[in-house]
């Protein structure tokens, strides 16, 4: 089960540092999207619909607020699908 945990949350990883043109060893789980890398809401709605078709999920973009970092987008995305 921490083998399928880890390679769900490297899979987000690498989205969200593709998405935000960043390369994985900049992103920890607890740097601000926004604050550290730069990121604005339209990075952050993209972030979210990749989520979703990556994972077959729908994440209202009331959870937003809670996407800031690797570990709130994770609990997010485990949240509505059920991990």
């Amino acid at each position: 089960m921490l083998d399928t945990q880890n390679s769900r949350m490297e899979t987000i990883k690498e989205l969200v540092c593709d998405i935000l043109e960043l390369e994985e060893d900049e992103v920890t789980q607890t740097s601000l999207f926004k604050e550290d890398h730069d990121a604005d809401s339209l990075r952050a709605i993209e972030i979210l619909a990749t989520l979703e078709k990556t994972f077959k999920i729908k994440i209202p973009q009331e959870e937003l607020p809670k996407m800031v970092n690797l570990d709130g987008v994770y609990g997010v995305v485990a949240q509505h699908a059920g991990w």
